[in-house]
């Protein structure tokens, strides 16, 4: 166990893998979090309900972390965020995915380490799931500074293209997307990324 791939997690974004027992699934999350510092360690993660990863955790109980760096690019973006699982297999457009003791995939390169767990409870949030999991491996891998949103924001995700028309609304603070309309409902959730009215910031006239 790698102590510091575990000092590595903070505010950022990562790539959730998972697998059940047929197939790989992968999707971005902005929530890992250590619960408990006893061994074997503890950690929540959370997961949009309507994003396929989330039934590959609860079927396969098993799951990998990769924690992004700022070298990442958005195209890791475009692959987990924005594509459904159900029809696409996303670790095929990857060529530096790699298999961990457990089975599942990991990224080798835009990640600076890995984080192998097994689901032992979830709790039911509306749209997302928490799953609590045990850590059952950590791996340091070479890479820069761990992501976060801030960087992101500034450095990676593109920026919105000026335009003579004012457009009023929420933007997704992941992907982008933007909802027309003075109020955005509580339970709307990202046609593109599946992220939920939480991630949109009210876009200022």
């Amino acid at each position: 166990m790698d102590k510091n791939a575990v000092y590595k997690v903070g505010y950022g974004l990562y790539v959730l893998s998972a697998n059940d027992g047929g197939r790989d699934s992968g999707c971005i999350i902005n929530t890992v979090m250590q619960i408990t510092s006893n061994e074997p360690s503890k950690f929540i993660i959370s997961v949009n309900k309507q994003n396929f990863t989330h039934d590959m955790v609860l079927r396969g109980g098993k799951f990998n972390v990769s924690i992004l760096t700022e070298e990442t690019p958005f195209s890791v973006f475009q692959t987990f965020g924005f594509k459904s699982g159900r029809d696409s297999d996303k670790f095929a457009e990857i060529d530096f995915a790699k298999r961990a003791e457990n089975g599942l995939l990991y990224l080798d390169k835009y990640a600076n380490a890995y984080l192998s767990f097994k689901l032992i409870d979830t709790v039911d949030c509306d749209t997302h799931t928490i799953f609590i999991a045990e850590l059952t491996d950590a791996v340091s891998l070479t890479g820069g500074e761990s992501l976060t949103y801030a960087y992101y924001h500034k450095h990676i995700k593109p920026q919105p293209q000026k335009t003579e028309k004012k457009v009023t609304g929420w933007r997704c603070r992941i992907c982008g997307y933007i909802y027309e309309g003075e109020e955005l409902p509580p339970d709307f959730v990202c046609p593109l990324c599946k992220h939920g009215a939480a991630d949109f910031e009210k876009i200022e006239a």
